[in-house]
């Protein structure tokens, strides 16, 4: 087969196409570069000690790309922004003037986007101090006056605010969701050291682990590309209809659901949440009351990444978000009335609220499966770790998910660019 002739020649024969990849790897390169610029106050060398001893601050370092150990322009990642998002979300099911804007569409979800990124601003403000003051009682950050903490706080809610300018770029001028693909590119970018070190250590913890890491990572990509891309077709009909004499309409088609509607987008909105116990019994555990001391480090134990408390609450989390997201995104009353519109019906249901109540009963069946499937794809890895003890591969279950969840999503943009222009040269 000719290069021309194959899937990766005719994306680089395409010129709007290459320039889009070429202009999303620019924008990436940017990125690393902001992930590796320090802000000037901070211990580095003790810093990188601090989070190679905590697994909560290496789990959240892990989505920044290095950007926190590194003490950056970036180091809080698009944390707050997806912070503003959950919250966006939950004022949207119970504002009735969000709920109504967000039924606008392309003008509603632009400018409930506006709000969120709005919202994200006093977020990174209020992690920045926090993580100030984190840092600072470790001993890796020098104790500053309050004009200092001003500028520090300045500069990292504008390196927040820059990632989701640079985001908004590649959405716009790039190859697929930018939020999604700098997301990504903060997780692979931790991806060779962390396969260096597992490698070495299942080679020298023996063959059983060896072999049971390897067929454990192969089968967990292959389910998440399964039921990412599993669907229950709904078989729907089109009424006949007579117009001027000619019949219009008839025929079937089916309307397809996905068993993980949601995404990867539940399991983001977990790990903002599923961290917030350990990084408070960290910071108390400091405290000068003694009693609040003890309580803390009894509870940072209970909740400790990859402990059975922490991989309950994750679980739950996901599992909810699941549901949450799902209702969020799909409305079966609008499938419904759009059905019914075009003359469409589900064969043996009446039009309109019963059809309605049917979309939602399977709906409902298909995301136990979904909810389930994610549920177990986020602490699946953290009971390999403890079954293993292999702690090396700090990528775990939300970062599997989310990588292949993008390159899938980024595949699917770029073949149906291909498809369109094609259609469009056959026409010329």
């Amino acid at each position: 087969m000719k290069f021309e002739n194959s899937a990766i020649g005719k994306l680089f024969l395409e010129k709007d196409i290459r320039r889009k990849i070429i202009f999303t790897f620019l924008i990436l390169f940017v990125f690393r570069i902001l992930a590796h610029t320090p802000i000037p106050g901070a211990n580095i060398v003790a810093l990188k000690e601090l989070f190679s001893r905590s697994q909560v601050l290496g789990f959240l370092n892990l989505f920044t790309g290095g950007g926190m150990q590194n003490f950056s322009l970036i180091s809080l990642g698009l944390g707050p922004y997806i912070n503003a998002s959950i919250i966006m979300q939950i004022f949207t099911k119970v504002s009735p003037k969000l709920e109504e804007l967000s039924k606008e569409g392309e003008f509603g979800r632009i400018r409930i986007n506006q709000y969120t990124r709005f919202l994200a601003v006093p977020l990174s403000i209020l992690q920045s101090y926090g993580m100030y003051t984190l840092l600072s009682k470790q001993g890796v950050l020098a104790i500053l006056n309050p004009l200092e903490i001003l500028f520090l706080v300045i500069t990292m809610t504008a390196g927040t605010i820059a990632l989701l300018w640079l985001g908004e770029l590649i959405s716009e001028y790039g190859i697929g969701n930018g939020t999604s693909v700098i997301i990504f590119a903060g997780i692979v970018s931790g991806l060779p050291l962390s396969i260096g070190q597992t490698l070495a250590t299942i080679t020298s913890s023996g063959f059983f682990n060896t072999v049971f890491v390897a067929l454990l990572s192969v089968g967990v990509i292959y389910c998440v590309v399964f039921i990412n891309e599993a669907t229950r077709n709904l078989n729907i009909m089109y009424a006949k209809r007579l117009r001027g004499g000619r019949v219009y309409g008839g025929g079937g088609n089916f309307l397809p659901l996905k068993v993980n509607m949601a995404g990867m987008i539940p399991i983001i909105f977990a790990v903002s949440l599923v961290l917030i116990p350990s990084l408070l019994a960290q910071v108390l555990q400091n405290s000068a009351n003694a009693q609040i001391a003890d309580l803390a480090r009894s509870f940072g134990q209970g909740f400790a990444v990859g402990g059975f408390y922490y991989n309950f609450f994750y679980f739950i989390l996901v599992f909810s978000f699941t549901y949450f997201y799902t209702a969020v995104a799909f409305n079966p009353d609008d499938v419904s009335d759009n059905l019914k519109k075009q003359g469409g019906f589900i064969p043996g249901i009446r039009p309109g609220k019963q059809t309605a109540d049917y979309i939602s009963g399977i709906v409902g069946r298909i995301t136990a499966i979904g909810a389930l499937f994610l549920g177990v794809v986020a602490v699946l890895p953290n009971v390999a770790q403890s079954l293993t003890g292999i702690t090396t591969l700090t990528i775990g279950g939300a970062g599997i998910l989310i990588v292949v969840s993008v390159v899938l999503e980024t595949v699917k943009s770029l073949q149906s660019q291909l498809i369109m222009r094609d259609y469009e040269a056959s026409i010329i």
